[in-house]
């Protein structure tokens, strides 16, 4: 146990009343969880002001409430500190709480609109297959050597980000590798950590329901590197407009990746197709088993990172010439008879999604259909609807409009907001059904032989969010199921 005299070393406190040498049992930033003897960090939510439950917590037992406005009524029994920020100061009390834990590894975050989860989870694989124990925070899962963590968020809580980070501590990771998301570092979850390195992958439009403006989920995303220390690294993805701007203030040293400019890791791909990608890099040639231009950018940021982690560049290509991807990122499969590839990606943005459809162009021998199945998400950036529709129809043969997670909107309402961004030349080759299952099982009927079928915006998923109600549902187990009834 610590005192909380303790815990709040570096937090910026504007009031303190009341006894900061009690020990603290635990943190929370939920009142639900609150027992006797922890202490309660009121924390601004998007949906829900913990300033609200701050006399629930003291009811339950809190010995502490750390908060940035005071509650008109204090108890004599609880310590209240008064900080300028709550949900910064959650972070630096987590790190402090569970001893600072990624002080004791080196941590590389990842950011930017497509690729996080490519990226950390192939320095993951790769710095497990060069025989360190490692830690992985990623959408798809958290990791700790073999010990698979399902993943709730992109970057999680302060507090279990840190208990997370500790346990890995434990297990003795000496590396850890972490999508950072745009929401994480505007809600200040990732506030006291200590990053070994941040890599920049590409930016364009998306979580605009949350930022408002790109110009804000630019700044977002630069403040990560703004706040990098002079040991760590900064590497940014050179042939992307913003890649620059990325390292502007930062204090980190500088590092560029690149394939089409000198950079200090310099990627060309000589053949890409479905056996993989033949790269040149540097001098040497190698031959890897991920597949497409967005994925030769994220073995160069891959490759980037661990030679600035000190590693040997041929050991380093060597282990990545084996290596393969993130599950649903480009994940396909093949048909028995009639040798129809289908292919499962998480693109969920117009960006993700016309790169994916280019690369199946480069793929195509010319003569196949290209199918999509897309949806958008409800409760999510309505302005990308239309456009992820119109990226759909000018880049395939049939598209199928349907439904992904609708959340609480309804599904048919926002298909109807995505047929509008489809050019009225291209209309013939857009239908909409809603029903996913439905979607997919029709878009496996219209293929024939060698068609290629792209099931888009899920990928890893298992699961519909339909009113706040998650339903089984794998795109990849569907479209396998579907297949083989048509191979019979």
């Amino acid at each position: 146990m610590k005192t909380l005299r303790d815990i709040l070393y570096n937090v910026s406190i504007i009031a303190v009343h009341g006894n900061t040498s009690i020990t603290v049992n635990a943190l929370s930033i939920d009142s639900r969880s609150v027992g006797s003897g922890d202490a309660f960090i009121a924390v601004k939510g998007v949906h829900v002001d913990g300033h609200l439950y701050i006399e629930k917590a003291v009811a339950q037992g809190a010995a502490a409430i750390i908060c940035e406005t005071l509650p008109a009524q204090l108890s004599d029994e609880v310590c209240y500190i008064q900080v300028d920020n709550s949900a910064n100061a959650s972070g630096i009390m987590a790190g402090n709480y569970y001893d600072n834990p990624s002080h004791k590894m080196q941590l590389v975050g990842v950011t930017g609109t497509n690729g996080k989860t490519t990226i950390a989870t192939l320095l993951f694989r790769l710095f497990t297959r060069l025989g360190y124990q490692c830690g992985l925070l990623s959408t798809v899962q958290n990791q700790i050597g073999d010990n698979v963590i399902p993943a709730t968020h992109t970057t999680p809580d302060p507090i279990n980000l840190n208990a997370l980070l500790a346990k890995m501590v434990d297990e003795g990771c000496l590396y850890a590798f972490m999508e950072v998301s745009s929401h994480a570092i505007h809600q200040q979850r990732i506030a006291g950590l200590k990053f070994a390195g941040g890599i920049f992958s590409n930016i364009t439009h998306d979580h605009l329901d949350y930022h408002k403006t790109f110009d804000e989920y630019i700044r977002v995303k630069k403040s990560f590197f703004d706040n990098l220390t002079a040991p760590a690294f900064a590497l940014t993805n050179l042939d992307d407009k913003r890649g620059n701007v990325m390292l502007q203030n930062t204090k980190a040293k500088k590092a560029t990746y690149s394939l089409r400019t000198l950079a200090d890791f310099k990627g060309k791909i000589l053949e890409n197709n479905l056996t993989g990608l033949v790269m040149q890099i540097g001098d040497v040639e190698v031959h890897f088993r991920l597949i497409g231009e967005f994925n030769a950018y994220n073995l160069l940021a891959v490759y980037g990172a661990a030679i600035l982690l000190g590693k040997e560049k041929a050991k380093v290509l060597q282990a990545l010439s084996d290596i393969q991807g993130a599950e649903g990122r480009f994940d396909y499969i093949v048909s028995d008879q009639e040798q129809i590839i289908a292919i499962v990606d998480y693109a969920h943005t117009p960006d993700a999604l016309k790169n994916v459809l280019a690369t199946i162009k480069n793929l195509r021998k010319g003569y196949e259909k290209v199918i999509t199945v897309v949806g958008c998400g409800g409760d999510r950036d309505t302005a990308k609807r239309p456009v992820m529709a119109d990226v759909a129809a000018e880049n395939s043969d049939r598209v199928i409009l349907t439904s992904d997670n609708p959340r609480s909107e309804d599904p048919a309402a926002i298909i109807h907001e995505m047929e509008a961004g489809v050019p009225v030349h291209l209309k013939k080759k857009v239908i909409s059904i809603t029903d996913r299952k439905e979607a997919i099982k029709t878009a496996v009927t219209l293929a024939g032989k060698e068609d290629i079928i792209l099931v888009a915006g899920k990928g890893h998923e298992k699961y519909q969010d339909i009113n706040g109600v998650k339903h089984p549902f794998d795109d990849k187990q569907v479209l396998l199921e579907m297949m083989k009834m048509m191979d019979k």
